[in-house]
């Protein structure tokens, strides 16, 4: 077998190695880029895109049905078919990469199709052909569904968020096993479009990652749109029939025509043989310094990283390791990275945005801790807002330091406020300076003036 040299081969094509593989392939270098799945990754074709056209789709639905009271009257008649139609003529094109692998090929790059395996440092073997890359081997395989061992669940017809996406046609009925993020994003659009919903959480609270405060308001939201939820409590066993599943918690039992499993995501390191190059393919991710390097040519980018299951970290670190696999002085390749101030949305109504670090995990890690809160409905905007007005923000200070370490802003637009959050979390910007700044009037990140005044 003819091995062939190159300078890089980048594994996964998703957001994070699409970005590497192309950038590195206009600077020059030869680039092959391989993956199994589609070119892009899940953002485009089930996640990121195609989902927030789903929730756009429905929280139109539901300002609408805000207008009473308000604006007059409306009646509202709920519609799957163009949203289905939408996402797939514009955000997936059918599950076609064709697009996406001539725009990586159209920098340069060489694109093979199917699952690599890693032979030894800076050597790759996918199918019958070898490389041998003589500048770097980038990781960005992503992850898939975690699938839980619930007795009965295997071989069953269960969802993943991919078959909760690309729906032509919805269930009557639904259970989604998962409060965390995909969960909740996803059960809230079907219940806005008429489908019986029921959200089951192992934890004691829903999007347990995030501030209590979060888990009560997006709970009192879901159950505001008819979604059943049930916390603290595990599924058992799964059952299915020709009329749909059941799903057994403790002595009790929920129905629903379709089953989404939205528990969590995992890597498959073992699948890429990572034990090749000296990583363990029992590990949870590929561990990466600052610079994204996780061995001998060898840098890792995305979810693989476990540094944060979003677009824009992937995007992030394949930033830095361009610029690192690029080369030159220390002092062109710019900062490393750093994820104390990672921004974080759930895109549910109302949106529930975050960066750094919640009240909690400011306190394990042993900081004198104040706090400071404000309710959105009671400022100017939201009163103006009213009809579906509901939110906070919260404020994490290191009082020893009188620096910004965490925030929480959450509402109709709580994922836009939160970007002056991240400014002062990342730029560390005293809390005096930010108490002295003036904010617009009447907007809803004026609320944050109100809750630096609550600091405790």
């Amino acid at each position: 077998m003819v091995v062939q040299q190159v300078d890089v081969v980048v594994i996964g094509m998703g957001v994070g190695g699409e970005e590497v593989g192309g950038r590195l392939a206009e600077a020059g270098l030869s680039v092959v880029g391989i993956e199994s799945s589609l070119v892009g990754g899940e953002c485009p074709y089930w996640g990121c895109v195609p989902s927030k056209m789903m929730i756009r789709a429905a929280n139109l639905l539901a300002e609408a049905r805000r207008v009473d009271g308000m604006a007059g009257h409306a009646q509202v008649r709920p519609d799957w078919a163009p949203v289905a139609k939408r996402i797939r003529d514009e955000a997936t094109d059918s599950w076609d990469d064709t697009v996406a692998v001539h725009r990586f090929t159209g920098k340069g790059g060489r694109f093979v199709r199917g699952r690599a395996r890693l032979l030894g440092p800076g050597r790759v073997a996918v199918g019958d052909a070898q490389f041998e890359a003589g500048r770097a081997v980038v990781l960005a395989t992503g992850t898939v569904p975690a699938v839980p061992p619930i007795p009965g669940l295997a071989g069953t017809p269960f969802w993943t968020n991919h078959e909760a996406i690309e729906a032509d046609e919805l269930p009557g009925s639904l259970v989604v096993l998962g409060g965390g993020a995909i969960g909740l994003e996803l059960a809230q659009v079907y219940a806005r479009f008429g489908v019986a919903v029921t959200v089951v959480e192992a934890a004691d609270r829903l999007l347990p990652l995030e501030e209590p405060e979060s888990s009560e308001l997006v709970a009192g939201a879901l159950a505001a749109d008819g979604v059943a939820i049930r916390t603290g409590v595990a599924a058992s066993r799964v059952g299915h029939d020709g009329a749909g599943f059941t799903v057994t918690l403790g002595g009790d039992t929920v129905r629903g025509e379709r089953l989404l499993v939205a528990t969590g995501r995992r890597t498959d390191l073992a699948g890429l043989q990572v034990q090749a190059v000296g990583l363990d393919p029992r590990a949870r991710a590929v561990e990466v310094d600052d610079r994204m390097r996780a061995g001998e040519r060898l840098w890792a980018v995305g979810d693989v990283t476990g540094k944060g299951a979003f677009t824009h970290v992937a995007m992030y670190q394949a930033d830095i390791a361009v610029r690192d696999i690029l080369g030159g002085p220390d002092g062109d390749r710019g900062p490393g990275a750093d994820y104390r101030a990672l921004p974080r949305v759930t895109f549910t109504d109302p949106e529930v945005g975050a960066v750094g670090l919640t009240e909690a995990q400011a306190r394990e890690r042993g900081l004198t801790v104040r706090v400071g809160s404000a309710s959105i409905p009671s400022s100017a905007r939201g009163w103006l807002h009213k009809a579906g007005n509901r939110g906070y923000i919260k404020l994490v200070v290191d009082a020893d330091r009188g620096l910004l370490v965490g925030a929480t802003s959450a509402g109709p637009v709580g994922g836009e406020v939160l970007a002056g959050l991240a400014v002062a979390v990342h730029g560390e910007v005293p809390v005096e300076r930010l108490r002295h700044m003036i904010y617009a009037y009447p907007t809803f990140h004026r609320a944050i003036a109100d809750a630096l005044r609550d600091l405790t």
